[in-house]
């Protein structure tokens, strides 16, 4: 049976230290809205059958709070992980895909770059030995680079996108008119040109002060409007923007920062 519907949802939307953030007393950090407390930044999609049973589930990185996000969506069985790159807030919690491991009886296919399919045999060695532990996670590695499509498991046809973190070249990924980009700088305008036609545009947008692997708020901004895509959603999204009720109001039609556990269909 054909999927019928497509969802997007948000399992986090915070930067590498989450909000609130350990120790601090800003205003954001001690907000009462739940739409202010953010967990590290990954993603999912669902494709739902017809009659929504066996709904087949892809993940877009697995940080410290992944266990957290699949207990609170109700996940209990996934297809497939996409990394966008190897850093600690999108790699960390890879571990806690034991469960499903157990539950499938099958390795995890993993897609991600030849780099950061060595920064995970590092992290996590112990997955990788000749003769692992019983209980130690299964992962099946299958490269991914910038050049070309892909297909998982014939559920969606992926563009890799090149974007520059700072001086690290990772990936974000463009899912049919779909776009989604975290921790992104710069983008080259080779790359750039698979942006277009994007209808529904992820993006990351992490505070309002220049950083040097991170875009603010305006430049994200700046790059919307080039693009205009129908719908924006800013996310990787630290405790120095602001309250979503106070920024939110400020944004342009079509465009509004994210919050963890909002899901749409695409």
């Amino acid at each position: 049976m054909r999927p019928r519907k497509r969802r997007f949802t948000f399992l986090g939307t915070g930067t590498s230290s989450g909000v609130p953030i350990i120790g601090c007393t800003c205003a954001v950090c001690l907000s009462n809205d739940e739409k202010d407390k953010r967990l590290r930044t990954s993603a999912m999609l669902t494709f739902e059958n017809q009659d929504n049973t066996h709904n087949k589930n892809i993940v877009i990185d697995t940080g410290p709070d992944f266990r957290q996000q699949m207990l609170r969506e109700k996940v209990t069985d996934i297809e497939a992980i996409i990394f966008t790159h190897q850093h600690n807030d999108h790699t960390a919690g890879l571990d806690d895909i034991r469960p499903i491991n157990f539950q499938k009886n099958n390795a995890m296919p993993i897609y991600a770059t030849p780099s950061v399919q060595n920064d995970l045999q590092q992290r996590f060695s112990y997955a990788f030995d000749k003769n692992p532990y019983p209980g130690a996670p299964k992962l099946t590695l299958i490269d991914l680079s910038k050049e070309g499509k892909f297909t998982i498991q014939d559920l969606i046809e992926v563009q890799p996108i090149e974007v520059m973190h700072g001086k690290l070249p990772i990936l974000g990924f463009k899912f049919d008119n779909l776009t989604y980009i975290t921790d992104c700088k710069t983008i080259e305008y080779i790359e750039f040109k698979k942006l277009m036609g994007t209808k529904i545009l992820v993006l990351s947008a992490l505070h309002h002060k220049e950083h040097h692997a991170h875009m603010t708020l305006k430049q994200a901004l700046e790059l919307v409007e080039v693009l205009k895509p129908e719908q924006t959603y800013f996310t990787h999204i630290s405790h120095g923007m602001g309250k979503i009720s106070d920024i939110n109001p400020t944004l342009p039609k079509g465009v509004q920062l994210a919050y963890d556990g909002l899901s749409f269909e695409w």
